[in-house]
């Protein structure tokens, strides 16, 4: 017989070839990371995506919170009730959707029916819509849709023009309502909506309607943008929910963030959702979950985030105990919960800014001896170390009292020496680089 050839010569070439690609592709992705966190790609290679261009932070509604009578009854809220609310959205766009938030539901949420609209004036806070602008809002191709216990439900896809920073009308007609007075909500929404007895949300204005000013089952609108249209998350508690700016005045430091943005070209398509809620902390539960529980669903899972600028724990500061064993504590847990932050949004690719302390003397949390104030010292130090995120915002040396660096500024707080006035608020906002936000790459 005659001998076949021998297939080692091309089986070892073969070999060859693999092993150089596999160092090829290993370098490359040694680069990538060298690089620093992933950024989607742009341009044709990406079709439009869905972007969050509005969010509020769910929490469990307090007793105080809930819907005035007759709107909050014995066994149920919202029965039969009609709930308008307006919302500011960043990024602008030609179809949007809606999420309903069920998050700290005991029982489903029936929701019988929802509209959107713009508001008479595009003023914030307003009952009354333009004429022939409400649209029907469905999901899964439904008019009315059950929220089961903890979940959310996201709205088909709605055609209605929106220009960046103007306001939405969102209107939810609840026939059944929440059997529970378990409501999720958003109460320090700066922002007045109004409730109705009956289905009304095709009506053009809710004449006699009650107004509260509280947000309540919307947890966020999402526009569809451009490939390379990309959301700034803000992460924080009362500092960035807005105590002491203005009702329906959108001057809350974000909001004012969000103007410079859209106001340069280079940034003017970029979005900003604020996710904060005061007495929020980074370590525990307060008001609404502590931060590293809540970062998945309130930043990882929103969609088109690319930045995420971290504004919290003065509330962990403050809520410890004032003895220097207990503020070493809080302050080196919270140093090891921003990196945990970090890590877990630079696996999603997520460039992360930190941002420093605010001063608090003169206030409740001051206690005297400068305890809290030296944790405060310590993290703040932490923070504007280079390399712990991939940038820092110094919020402390833009509204700190030069006289007294332990206090705020006089004139850019509201007189409790920890909540600014839309003046602070605006000086924080101007503080930030708008460099750090260039279009997706």
């Amino acid at each position: 017989m005659k001998p076949q050839p021998s297939r080692t010569p091309f089986a070892s070439l073969l070999s060859v070839c693999v092993l150089v690609l596999a160092l090829v592709v290993t370098a490359a992705a040694v680069t990538a990371l060298a690089r620093g966190p992933r950024q989607v790609t742009t341009g044709a290679a990406r079709a439009d995506h869905w972007v969050a261009t509005w969010a509020a932070m769910p929490q469990l509604t307090e007793v105080g919170n809930l819907p005035p009578a007759p709107f909050t009854g014995e066994t149920s809220v919202l029965a039969d009730t009609t709930l308008r609310q307006t919302v500011r959205v960043t990024t602008g766009g030609h179809r949007l959707r809606l999420r309903f938030s069920n998050a700290y539901g005991d029982t489903p949420l029936p929701l019988t029916a929802v509209t959107v609209a713009l508001p008479e004036g595009g003023r914030a806070g307003v009952s009354a819509v333009v004429p022939g602008s409400v649209q029907p809002v469905t999901f899964s191709g439904r008019a009315a849709i059950v929220v089961p216990v903890g979940a959310q439900v996201v709205s088909d896809p709605v055609d209605l023009e929106m220009d960046p920073g103007a306001e939405l009308t969102v209107t939810a007609y609840t026939a059944q309502g929440q059997p529970d007075h378990a409501l999720t909500s958003h109460p320090g929404s700066r922002t007045t909506s109004y409730l109705l007895r009956g289905d009304h949300v095709q009506d053009p204005d809710l004449t006699g309607a009650t107004p509260v000013d509280h947000w309540y089952l919307l947890s966020a609108v999402e526009v569809r943008a451009p490939a390379a249209t990309g959301t700034v998350a803000v992460v924080g508690d009362s500092l960035t929910d807005g105590r002491g700016s203005t009702t329906n005045g959108n001057d809350r430091w974000p909001d004012q963030f969000y103007d410079r943005l859209r106001s340069l070209p280079a940034t003017s398509g970029i979005a900003v959702i604020n996710q904060a809620a005061g007495g929020n902390r980074v370590l525990n539960d307060g008001l609404g979950p502590n931060v590293l529980a809540r970062l998945d669903r309130d930043v990882l899972s929103s969609s088109g985030v690319s930045w995420l600028i971290v504004f919290e724990g003065v509330n962990d500061i403050g809520t410890a105990a004032a003895t220097p064993q207990a503020q070493r504590a809080v302050a080196d847990d919270l140093v090891a919960a921003y990196q945990q932050i970090v890590v877990r949004a630079h696996a999603q690719g997520i460039r992360v800014y930190g941002a420093t302390l605010l001063p608090f003397g003169g206030n409740a949390y001051d206690d005297g001896a400068g305890v809290r104030e030296a944790a405060r010292q310590r993290v703040n130090a932490w923070i504007r170390e280079p390399g712990h995120f991939d940038a820092v915002l110094d919020f402390d040396r833009v509204v700190r009292d030069p006289a007294d660096p332990t206090r705020l500024r006089a004139d850019l707080q509201v007189g409790d020496g920890l909540h600014l006035n839309p003046t602070g608020y605006g000086a924080l906002a101007a503080a930030v680089p708008s460099n750090l936000f260039g279009a997706r790459s």
